[in-house]
């Protein structure tokens, strides 16, 4: 058996997607970056294609490994970063992965209507008061709605189960580790806090607000913590690090910083 010589981290950002190989003295050892198309169909309204980050992703792996010359079996582990994408949107058909709608990014505000009958229902003490948060169209929650409520379809395949939803942490962890073959569908606390449907005290995704914003749970992600010794999942031979290594920590935004 090869010596873990290395860590590595998948950083997902607005622009683009960077894979950065460590020593174990914190070193970079080698790493790669691509970028990918930001999309605006409407003013106010930033998109991008899920399955071209995800290309993106494997692209940059396999290019940071093989200018190195490093093997699966030389790493130790494989965290995921989320640079500013852990409000933006994606949901996925579970048994395919194809995204039933771009993801909508954390700049977008289409949802503005969704927030403003929240605010006028007086919900938003009660955002307030169990996320932390105001309601406002960053948040990835509203965006889940209005994906839900405007993709034919999307709701009552939601309803049924056959939909996942997640941040782009959530999406890139799920395909990393196997996507419609047993892909770990997680997401950890920081990412979820940003979604408005997390409870900060239970640290689980929180009943009377799905019911709010009209979020099936079914669709959601498992909450785990940043950093798991009982990691997500296991990447796979077949994808692009080439071999078994644990996905085991996942982290957004300002505590993740690279």
């Amino acid at each position: 058996m090869a010596e873990k010589k290395y860590a590595a981290a998948v950083d997902q950002g607005t622009t683009g997607t960077r894979f950065m190989v460590f020593s174990h003295d914190g070193k970079v050892v080698s790493t790669d970056y691509l970028e990918h198309e930001q999309i605006y169909p409407k003013p106010g309204w930033v998109e991008h294609n899920p399955m071209e980050i995800w290309e993106k992703t494997q692209k940059v792996i396999k290019g940071s490994m093989q200018k190195k010359g490093i093997k699966a079996d030389e790493l130790s582990g494989i965290g995921v970063t989320n640079q500013n994408q852990r409000e933006t949107a994606v949901v996925w058909e579970k048994k395919t992965g194809k995204p039933v709608y771009n993801a909508i990014v954390w700049q977008d505000t289409r949802t503005r209507d969704i927030c403003q009958r929240l605010i006028d229902d007086g919900v938003e003490p009660t955002v307030k008061a169990k996320t932390g948060l105001v309601v406002a169209t960053y948040f990835s929650g509203p965006k889940v709605q209005w994906i839900l409520d405007n993709v034919t379809g999307a709701r009552a395949a939601a309803e049924r189960g056959d939909l996942l939803f997640g941040n782009i942490d959530t999406f890139v962890i799920w395909w990393l580790t196997g996507g419609p073959e047993g892909g770990a569908h997680v997401t950890d606390y920081s990412n979820a806090s940003r979604t408005m449907l997390m409870d900060l005290k239970t640290l689980d995704w929180d009943q009377e607000l799905l019911g709010k914003i009209k979020v099936p749970r079914a669709m959601l992600p498992q909450i785990r913590p940043s950093s798991d010794k009982k990691f997500y999942g296991q990447t796979k031979a077949n994808g692009p690090v080439g071999g078994a290594v644990p996905v085991c920590a996942d982290l957004g935004d300002q505590q993740a910083a690279l």
